[in-house]
């Protein structure tokens, strides 16, 4: 470590034709834009609940001056919680086996279910596949890549799931969403760390390639909306019970 802090260089013995990982770290983000920006909104109503996000791509971000080529992301993921109440909601029951259902490209069939076929999806996306995952306790949104190929860079994207509750039930009062965004971006380093020079110390000479990758993990406040009913109290959100 007091090397590497005198001379900036790291000495490493790599495996003979392997790819290896030789360096990881965390640093804040101090860059002026995103690759994109993430809103997003849930709004209950009585018994009916509604959240809507919509993906933006910044074309700025993604088209520095050094390089010709657009950039683009990949494996972008964005998880939505899912309040506890609401789980039940997005499962249905077919065969007497739960599945959740999900929607991929836009596909206007309600899967999983034995009834109401013309009905739309619980969950809806422009790109990309959406559906409840238990193991994050929240609707998960994946995106292979944006923006996509033979696509704008400045299209949006959006995403919405609509339920009915088995009651009147609100947004828990203690419930404070936070949608969170991960993405990667090839030959991009956050940190703006660069390598200067790859060198070996022997005469052989081989092929020298370095891969920069850099992943985003940022999180997005949702907004909460209570859209008021005649007889219903905003203050007491949370109260009601299940019927």
């Amino acid at each position: 470590a007091q090397e590497f802090e005198q001379s900036r260089i790291i000495k490493f013995t790599p495996p003979d034709a392997c790819r290896l990982e030789l360096m990881r770290f965390k640093t804040q983000y101090n860059g002026r834009d995103l690759p994109f920006s993430v809103k997003a909104a849930v709004v209950v109503q009585g018994a009916y609940v509604e959240l809507q996000a919509f993906i933006n791509t910044s074309s700025s971000a993604l088209t520095p001056a050094r390089l010709p080529s657009v950039k683009h992301c990949e494996n972008v993921m964005i998880r939505f919680p899912v309040p506890a109440q609401w789980i039940k909601a997005l499962w249905t029951m077919n065969l007497q086996k739960q599945k959740s259902l999900k929607a991929k490209m836009n596909r206007r069939t309600c899967l999983g279910s034995l009834h109401e076929i013309e009905s739309d999806p619980v969950i809806q996306v422009s790109v990309g596949t959406a559906k409840y995952e238990s193991a994050y306790r929240a609707v998960v949104w994946k995106i292979d890549r944006l923006p996509e190929k033979n696509s704008s860079s400045d299209h949006p994207h959006s995403l919405s799931y609509k339920l009915e509750l088995g009651s009147d039930q609100e947004i828990p009062s203690d419930w404070y969403p936070f949608a969170t965004v991960q993405f990667a971006i090839h030959e991009a380093c956050a940190s703006g760390t660069e390598v200067k020079s790859l060198g070996i110390e022997s005469d052989v000479q081989p092929h020298k390639h370095v891969l920069q990758k850099a992943f985003y993990n940022c999180q997005v406040e949702i907004e909460k909306k209570w859209i008021r009913l005649d007889g219903e109290d905003p203050e007491k959100a949370g109260s009601c019970l299940m019927q």
